[in-house]
C-alpha cells in the first residue's frame, strides 16, 4: 500500500499514467500526458502500417498482429484521453466501460452465430435454380 502525505492526495510517483492531478499543477502536465499518449497512438499506428506492408511477419499471422497492435492502442487512448485508470475515483467509469464492452461481444457474437446458423440451413444456390425452372 502506498503512503500518503498530508491532506490525502499521494506523491507524484504514485498516480498512474494518464490520471490527473488535482493539486492545482499546471496545465503543463496535463499537456504532457497527452503528447506522450499523442506519441504512443501514432507510434502504434505506424507500426501497424509498417507490419502490414513489410515481410517481417509471417502472413497469416498478420491479422494477429494488427489485433494487438489495435488492443494496444486502444489501452493508450483509454488511459491517455478518457483518464481510465485503477484509482478509487475512476471505479464507475471502469465498471461502465466493463459493461459496453459486455453489450458489444454478445452483440457481435451473437450476430456471428444468427449468420453461421442460417448459412448452414439456406438452401443451396443448385437447388434453387432447379426450382425455377
Amino acid at each position: 500500500m502506498s503512503e500518503s502525505h498530508e491532506g490525502g492526495q499521494p506523491h507524484a510517483g504514485d498516480l498512474a499514467p494518464g490520471e490527473e492531478r488535482l493539486d492545482g499543477s499546471g496545465v503543463a502536465h496535463g499537456v504532457r500526458g497527452y503528447l506522450i499518449g499523442l506519441a504512443l497512438a501514432a507510434g502504434l499506428t505506424a507500426a501497424s502500417f509498417y507490419f502490414a506492408g513489410s515481410g517481417l511477419i509471417y502472413g497469416p499471422a498478420i491479422p494477429a498482429a494488427l489485433l494487438a497492435l489495435a488492443v494496444a492502442q486502444m489501452g493508450v487512448h483509454l488511459v491517455f484521453f478518457l483518464h481510465l485508470t485503477t484509482g478509487p475515483d475512476n471505479t464507475n467509469n471502469v465498471l461502465a466501460l466493463a459493461f459496453g464492452i459486455l453489450i458489444v461481444t454478445l452483440v457481435i457474437v451473437g450476430s456471428l452465430w444468427i449468420m453461421a446458423n442460417l448459412n448452414h440451413n439456406m438452401v443451396p444456390m443448385s437447388r434453387v435454380m432447379q426450382m425455377q425452372r
